[in-house]
């Protein structure tokens, strides 16, 4: 709208403002830092434990919304390459080419377990789908390298008896709420410190829009101090007979400067009522003074 000049000034300023809001809410604030989505949350865990996510390959066992979701969040992390498997083998492929990852057949699961680092599982099935006994035999392939296993699924995926195994990290959706229970706690007290900062830039538009009750005045005041000054400087020229350049620039330059400071005192006069009282009945009251008393109508 600002670009095709649709907006007017009030609105153009006030998306401005909106904008610059929004970015010293997240500069100064944490209310968009931690992760408050069981997905998001699972994700913010494994960079916890792989810094360095663009080395590292992780796995998402399942194709529906949070398994997608959890993808899109790995993806956006950097992770080094997203391998999707599902039962359903389309969804898997749809899935992946959504984000630029590969789909593998979940009949090859256990091979492909191996070649990650991270996996996510969130699949409807109903009972567990990686037992301990799988877990064995991946790590084995591994050279028992660490794995960090993640299951958002409800009945679990992964059976927990796989957190028993040495080099193996698995946390499951009982894990993830706490910590979500702990960033939601944490978020509502920066929405604290983000209201205040959405008042105050409210105040500041607020008396931005009152004082443009001044501006008509400031105008007039100008374009009558550059009204008198060209048939002044006219009148002067004319006395004066030809002049060269040099001095008829002086004589302008001058001209300009005692108009302004002709304007400076009642213009001071009209901020200086509007910021006393922050009252637009008395800041309308010192502009009609003005008016008055510079014939400004």
């Amino acid at each position: 709208a600002v670009e095709s000049h649709a907006s007017g000034t009030i609105i153009n300023r006030l998306l401005h403002k909106a904008f610059s809001v929004a970015k010293r809410v997240r500069s100064e604030t944490g209310v968009a830092s931690s992760a408050v989505s069981i997905s998001y949350a699972a994700v913010e865990l494994a960079r916890r434990i792989f810094d360095d996510m663009d080395h590292h390959d992780a796995l998402i066992i399942g194709a529906g919304e949070m398994a997608e979701l959890a993808a899109m969040h790995l993806k956006q992390a950097g992770i080094r390459r997203l391998l999707v498997s599902n039962r359903t083998f389309s969804r898997a492929e749809d899935l992946a080419a959504s984000l630029g990852g590969t789909a593998v057949p979940f009949d090859s699961l256990m091979e492909t377990l191996a070649e990650c680092d991270i996996v996510i599982s969130s699949t409807g099935a109903p009972g567990i789908i990686i037992s301990g006994q799988d877990m064995r035999g991946v790590l084995k392939k591994r050279r028992h390298r660490p794995m960090f296993l993640i299951d958002i699924a409800m009945p679990r995926d992964i059976d927990p008896a796989v957190n028993q195994l040495d080099n193996i990290y698995l946390y499951d959706i009982d894990d993830l709420k706490e910590v979500v229970e702990e960033n939601l706690a944490g978020r509502r007290e920066e929405a604290v410190k983000a209201w205040s900062i959405v008042e105050e830039e409210t105040k500041s538009f607020m008396q931005w829009m009152d004082s443009l009750a001044l501006q008509p005045a400031i105008v007039a005041l100008g374009e009558r101090g550059r009204r008198i000054m060209e048939e002044e400087l006219a009148k002067t020229l004319r006395r004066l007979g030809p002049v060269d350049d040099a001095t008829r620039e002086a004589l302008e330059v001058m001209a300009d400067s005692l108009v302004r400071r002709f304007n400076h005192e009642p213009i001071a006069f009209l901020k200086d009522r509007f910021h006393e009282t922050r009252d637009p009945a008395h800041t309308l009251q010192a502009v009609d003074t003005i008016k008055r008393v510079c014939k400004l109508d």
